[in-house]
């Protein structure tokens, strides 16, 4: 299940897990060696059958003459935003693991528009299938999305309620129950702030947060150390989590009464993940050819089964196993701010909440 976490700074610091500051030569854009360079998170290549394993496998077996390398940088893309101040080389074709807060955060430190191209939807046959509602709205057009999660609570019923309100979190009956995740370091603790500020506005969340703190909601580093830490251990009987928890509990034989899905508000906070070509890709043809396999019918069917989230195209294009439809839940509303809501916003709210909780 992928749970991926993110450094929400960029400094001018030295690169972790980049050797050198190459001088990066402006004409960069010629034909490749055959080999696809793509950079991702560590659960799309490693863990127990991730996505990233039969992509390489199914690509290569479709393209004879091309590799495909995975790469996992140490500071996410903030590793090539950094490089990309510095003028320095990353030899990387694609990045694989992008959200619509990634995009702002390129244009929050570099000029507007840059890093990664403007992709030419022209030549990829299956960018159509793309449901609309996953547009990432990037003005720039640089990224699209190859799948999506929704970012709900996960109870156990057998002690709590279902939260029917995000304002119930604040009552007596969910006393010391809550974990959640620090919105600077984790994907589903930033999309859990952002919904807090969708329902309570931006001058209301840091009042609706200090609610939470004073009903002992406690905020862990990222996803695997309040979730797979413990909320599994039973510390406590919420966590912020993802809709399709129960794909996942059902596949572990997990008891299922601790997997209950939950929609505060009716809601759930959508985080669809995209994929872009760096400005100085060296293979821009056998990107874009990797970038049309990730988005078909047999990829997008891989994709979601393996991250244990929603494909991106639409139903009629992919067939998922009979479980996967049955326990992956959709929330009945989604919620998520737009590239425009975000750029100017981010950066200052996720402080703004930092300064005041991260320290928990």
């Amino acid at each position: 299940m992928r749970r991926r976490t993110f450094v929400g700074a960029v400094g001018g610091s030295a690169i972790a897990g980049v050797a050198g500051c190459l001088t990066r030569d402006d004409d960069n854009a010629g034909g490749g060696d055959g080999t696809l360079r793509i950079a991702t998170y560590e659960t799309m290549v490693n863990g127990t059958n991730p996505a990233g394993t039969w992509l390489k496998e199914a690509f290569e077996a479709e393209h004879s003459d091309a590799e495909l390398e995975w790469i996992v940088p140490n500071d996410g893309l903030n590793q090539y935003i950094t490089r990309e101040q510095q003028n320095a080389d990353y030899d990387v074709d694609i990045y694989f693991g992008l959200n619509v807060d990634d995009l702002v955060r390129i244009d929050d430190n570099l000029e507007t528009g840059s890093l990664l191209r403007e992709l030419d939807i022209d030549r990829l046959d299956n960018a159509g299938r793309i449901r609309d509602e996953l547009d990432m709205g990037d003005p720039h057009g640089r990224a699209l999305t190859y799948d999506t999660g929704y970012i709900c609570l996960v109870y156990d019923e057998t002690i709590v309620s279902e939260p029917e309100t995000l304002d119930d979190l604040t009552a007596p009956a969910y006393e010391d129950e809550l974990l959640a995740q620090n919105a600077q370091q984790s994907d589903p603790g930033r999309a859990f702030l952002l919904w807090t500020i969708d329902a309570n506005s931006e001058d209301g969340y840091i009042d609706y947060w200090r609610k939470l703190e004073t009903n002992g909601a406690r905020i862990l580093a990222d996803w695997s150390e309040s979730y797979s830490g413990a909320y599994m251990e039973g510390e406590r009987s919420i966590v912020v989590s993802y809709s399709t928890d129960q794909v996942y509990a059902n596949e572990y034989d997990y008891d299922m009464s601790r997997h209950q899905v939950a929609f505060p508000n009716d809601q759930g906070y959508a985080n669809p993940e995209g994929m872009g070509i760096f400005e100085g890709a060296t293979d821009v043809d056998l990107a874009y050819d990797f970038l049309d396999f990730a988005l078909s019918s047999e990829a997008q069917a891989e994709i979601a089964q393996r991250n244990v989230q929603f494909p991106a195209v639409a139903e009629e294009h992919v067939d998922l196993d009979e479980e996967f439809d049955r326990y992956a839940h959709r929330p009945p509303e989604t919620v998520a701010f737009s590239y425009d809501e975000l750029q100017g916003n981010l950066g200052g709210w996720v402080e703004s909440w930092g300064r005041e909780f991260a320290g928990q």
